[in-house]
């Protein structure tokens, strides 16, 4: 039986990153990764070019994890998304900052960042075992690892194995399975930054399916029709619901709201800085001779323009002349605030986030061990945190891990 003093179960970026910190302190350190690569999801992020980290400090990095931000303040303390951006650059990765503060490597190649984490486990001796499933731990001393390789042992393990989003890269939940057997507990797992499905009849047509909406204001409302959040991002029809940021950002509110009720509605605003009566005024203001798909082109997308004029029952060959004030005030309403309904969202498998995890209240934040077990660290997606996309979750994951290995 091969014995390692510390174990670190997952290699994705809180397991390399936990690795890393523990190889510091420890000669005999191990990465058991059911895959053939490190990084697996790593790889698939940002559209295959990794959003690293993002740049936003303080508390506005805190407001991007949108689940249990609160309690990384000690974690960011020690290691944060400045310490990362050093990090990469040091190791000779050069990062480069797009819109919302996303940060990117120069390459635009994920596996540029993998390749760095890896040189540097390399670098401070980290063996890694490649197509290792684990199946069980026994907490006996020194620890006893079962894995599809055989058996291993250590003196501290590490779980790092992600939540059950996107279960190809091999986060499948065995995670939660091995902490139980420390006696953790799992809070409710929910699909987060998902798309989002709708039963309405436009949607069943597909009559807007592959239409972006860009720069909008997407808003999920309660059961008075009040916005339980807004976000300004861009929104894409698909042919089962609304998937692009602005959904998959809101997916979370959804899918805790259809805990209340059956449906849940949510609100376009396609023209987000103008008032309404500006946009009447505007609408207005053209030549009136004109029909009403000419009048009114450019304002926005033709193809939603001319779903909008059905949807309000007004047909694109009328001349603006003959529309009433009513019907005037009826289209810059649709404009600023277009209504249907989602019933769900898709699968906690089809996600890219997983809500829920490990309960926090059994895990010191100042080091990321067990509350139960001193010998146990956690880090990145089994925990019970989650963020919006846009570099946010990897932070968490990469700097979780940093100070699991930092204490273990």
């Amino acid at each position: 039986m091969q014995h390692y003093d510390v174990i670190v179960v997952g290699g994705g970026p809180a397991g390399m990153f936990a690795a890393w910190q523990a190889s510091l302190r420890y000669s005999r350190v191990a990465i058991l990764e059911k895959n053939t690569v490190l990084g697996k999801k790593m790889l698939i992020t940002g559209g295959g070019r990794c959003n690293v980290t993002n740049i936003h400090q303080d508390d506005l990095l805190i407001a991007g994890i949108v689940g249990n931000g609160r309690f990384l303040h000690s974690v960011f303390s020690q290691f944060n998304n400045n310490d990362l951006i050093r990090f990469y650059e040091t190791n000779g990765l050069k990062l480069k900052e797009e819109n919302k503060g996303r940060m990117f490597p120069v390459t635009d190649k994920a596996q540029s960042v993998v390749d760095t984490i890896a040189k540097v486990l390399r670098q401070n001796g980290v063996t890694i075992h490649f197509n290792c499933d684990v199946q069980t731990v026994k907490t006996t001393e020194p620890l006893a690892v079962k894995t599809s390789l055989g058996m291993f042992s250590c003196d501290k393990l590490i779980l790092t194995t992600g939540g059950k989003s996107v279960p190809q890269t091999g986060s499948t939940g065995v995670g939660y399975q091995l902490a139980a057997q420390f006696g953790h507990t799992t809070t409710e797992l929910f699909p987060t930054e998902v798309p989002l499905t709708s039963d309405e009849g436009f949607i069943r047509k597909k009559v807007l399916q592959g239409l972006s909406l860009y720069d909008i204001n997407f808003s999920v409302l309660n059961q008075k029709g009040k916005p339980l959040v807004t976000h300004r991002y861009d929104l894409l029809f698909t042919h089962f619901g609304v998937s692009g940021p602005a959904a998959l950002r809101s997916s979370q509110f959804v899918v805790k709201q259809l805990k209340k009720q059956e449906l849940v509605t949510v609100l376009l605003d396609v023209l987000p800085d103008q008032h309404i009566t500006a946009v009447q005024a505007w609408l207005k203001g053209q030549d009136s001779n004109k029909a009403l798909k000419n009048a009114w082109k450019g304002l926005v997308s033709e193809r939603y323009l001319l779903f909008l004029l059905t949807e309000i029952g007004l047909d694109e060959s009328t001349p603006l002349k003959q529309l009433t004030p009513k019907q005037i005030e009826l289209m810059a309403q649709a404009l600023k605030g277009f209504t249907f309904q989602v019933n769900g969202t898709q699968s906690l498998e089809k996600s890219f986030v997983t809500g829920g995890g490990i309960k926090l209240k059994e895990v010191d934040p100042k080091t990321m061990q067990s509350k139960f077990d001193p010998r146990l660290a956690f880090a990145g997606e089994i925990l019970d945190i989650h963020a919006y996309t846009g570099g946010y979750n990897l932070t968490v994951a990469q700097c979780t891990g940093f100070v699991a290995g930092l204490h273990i």
